[in-house]
């Protein structure tokens, strides 16, 4: 009989919005895009980012939590609401501007303002200008421009919910991302941001780095390890909402391959390519509690050798990062044991306590960054996504007050038995529909 999976498989109907939200938020990192960013904006640039996240700070604090306070401070919230809308006001109409230079900078406020805080209700009466502006940029723009266009497209869409209004806005670019996707002519940068069309899109950009019929990975070419490295993580976040029947033909035919990618030269390629296949097995065992690796003792003996390896001819940091994930990949490939870990944030917790779990959490993490704690603490769609339940408000007094012990236990007791309950529902009912 199949097993019980940990955590939420999600929506079981095809082409929910939850899907595609996390289908957008499955993307590679883009230091390379802000750091031209940051070289190209200038001080006024750097201060308006800053003042955008400082009002923001301030005043979005007031609609989560339950405050006291005099006249005068709420006079204040009220006038820095006011200000930090004006400055993304300003943000949105940069947008439309004729200078590259400026646009760009304009991106790249949005971005750390839609990251770093919850704007809902602003974004919904601008959505559509929002929109038309990524539009223009992923039709018109430099690969640059390509993909901060869509990194901001993916954090309006978690801003809005996964509502209607965010498939709205999916439908109308998801041509214009797919055609960037699959154009061997753009950039490195903008395919590696755009990794949202499907399973078989996705695989056509990994698939390059399988090896050949004589068994020889090809010689990569320049770049194409971090955007193989994208399309696979992309990859691997929607094989999580796969039906069962689709996951046996997935596994059977990607695992073999995949094992072999582990003799990859990049590190990074590596790395991804040893977390997938946890996955796949994680996914594997839940359909199929007999399921078992194909020739596990060769798989186990490459995992062991990443796990202790020392050749000097590697940075000193890659070495070790390595080592850490493939211990980790190799003890649960052995022993089926997962090393929990728990992101807490204010008086809550998430527990990360299964390779799908942290799957999507890292894609969270990854386009919103330092920002993912606090849409963990008031986005509705990440706390549905994770099982928290709607945001908690607070008493008045819990703000400037250290949360004891004993709360802080009875609270994550709590939180434990509705992520239990939320898992036997879900248990062997999951719909088997594509």
């Amino acid at each position: 009989m199949p097993r019980s999976k940990k955590g939420k498989r999600g929506s079981g109907k095809p082409g929910s919005l939850r899907q595609e939200v996390l289908q957008l938020s499955a993307k590679a990192s883009l230091k390379g895009v802000k750091n031209g960013l940051k070289g190209e904006s200038g001080a006024s640039d750097d201060e308006l980012t800053s003042d955008i996240l400082s009002h923001c700070s301030s005043a979005s604090e007031s609609t989560s939590v339950l405050e006291e306070g005099t006249g005068s401070e709420q006079v204040d919230e009220q006038t820095a609401h006011e200000e930090t809308e004006d400055k993304l006001k300003q943000c949105i109409d940069n947008l439309m501007d004729k200078s590259a230079k400026t646009r760009l900078a304009a991106l790249e406020s949005l971005r750390q303002a839609f990251s770093s805080r919850v704007l809902t209700d602003f974004l919904r009466e601008r959505r559509l200008t929002i929109s038309d502006c990524m539009e223009r940029s992923l039709k018109k723009g430099s690969g640059e421009e390509q993909a901060a266009a869509a990194t901001v497209f993916t954090l309006l869409c978690i801003q809005l919910e996964g509502g209607d209004e965010a498939e709205e806005g999916l439908k109308m670019l998801r041509p214009i991302l797919t055609t960037i996707l699959i154009d061997n002519s753009a950039s490195i940068a903008a395919r590696q941001s755009d990794l949202i069309k499907s399973l078989t899109l996705l695989e056509n950009v990994f698939m390059s780095s399988y090896p050949n019929k004589e068994g020889m990975l090809p010689m990569p070419k320049p770049g194409s390890p971090a955007l193989h490295s994208a399309a696979l993580q992309a990859w691997s976040l929607l094989v999580t909402l796969c039906p069962s029947s689709k996951l046996s033909l997935l596994l059977d035919f990607h695992l073999p391959k995949l094992q072999s990618c582990l003799q990859s030269s990049d590190v990074n390629y590596r790395i991804a390519v040893g977390e997938t296949i946890s996955l796949l097995v994680e996914l594997g065992r839940d359909i199929d509690e007999d399921f078992e690796v194909e020739d596990s003792e060769s798989l186990c003996e490459c995992l062991k050798s990443l796990a202790t390896d020392g050749n000097k001819h590697r940075a000193k940091n890659d070495r070790r990062k390595q080592r850490s994930i493939f211990r980790e990949v190799l003890h649960y490939i052995e022993n089926e044991d997962f090393t929990e870990e728990k992101i807490r944030f204010g008086v809550e917790s998430v527990y990360i306590d299964s390779w799908m779990r942290r799957r999507i959490y890292d894609a969270f993490k990854e386009i919103l960054e330092s920002g993912v704690r606090h849409h963990l603490q008031f986005n509705p769609l990440l706390r549905d996504i994770f099982g928290l339940g709607a945001p908690l408000i607070l008493d008045p007094t819990v703000k400037g007050q250290k949360i004891s012990r004993f709360e802080k236990h009875h609270f994550n007791s709590a939180a434990f038995k509705a992520r239990t309950k939320q898992r036997n529902k879900v248990r062997d009912k999951r719909a088997d529909v594509m």
